[in-house]
């Protein structure tokens, strides 16, 4: 049974290091453009990465959690059931185990 659940756990880390190895970062001038904002999609995909996002930001100065245009009530929404979706969700704590 050991031997299963760290089979397991290598396997979680190793597509979770290949899944994110293939994100590039994005242009500076590019975030910054008012004009140019992120919607429903976007929101839900960096809510699942937040995470990821703040370990790296500790370390790296030039990975932020939450860029400029990135605002919009879409892409907030998607942002937060990103962040609920990953976390188990918010009703999940609070039920009681039969």
């Amino acid at each position: 049974m050991k031997n299963l659940n760290a089979t397991i756990l290598f396997f979680s880390v190793l597509t979770l290091v290949l899944i994110t190895s293939c994100a590039h970062p994005e242009n500076l001038d590019a975030c910054v453009n008012p004009s140019d904002t992120r919607g429903f999609l976007f929101g839900l995909i960096h809510g699942f990465i937040a995470p990821l996002t703040f370990i790296f930001s500790l370390f790296m100065d030039d990975v932020a959690i939450y860029a400029v245009n990135n605002s919009g009530g879409w892409y907030d929404f998607g942002f937060l059931l990103g962040i609920g979706g990953f976390s188990g969700g918010i009703f999940r704590g609070s039920r009681k185990k039969r």
